[in-house]
């Protein structure tokens, strides 16, 4: 199911707005960040396998681009901008 069929109360950029950062799983700020999700995946869904296949969000963070564009939803266009996080947050 689409995050956009999903109750207003439940979506994520909805809760960061009414709620603040602080109330959201990794997962949810990952997929605010990513924005969409795969065929048959939202952001979220997306967003959890990636923090399960890379540990956390640090391994995802840290992966090399190699690794990371071979994830299906993961493109040098969202590696670029993960990178481009990490260092904002430095």
């Amino acid at each position: 199911m689409a995050i956009t069929d999903w109750p207003a109360g439940e979506r994520p950029r909805e809760r960061l707005l009414q709620e603040g950062a602080q109330a959201l799983s990794d997962a949810e700020l990952l997929a605010i960040f990513l924005r969409v999700g795969v065929r048959g995946k939202s952001a979220v869904d997306l967003a959890r396998e990636l923090i399960s296949e890379f540990g956390s969000l640090n391994g995802l963070f840290f992966a090399s681009r190699q690794v990371c564009t071979q994830v299906k939803g993961l493109g040098d266009a969202k590696y670029a901008q993960l990178q481009a996080v990490l260092e904002m947050s430095r």
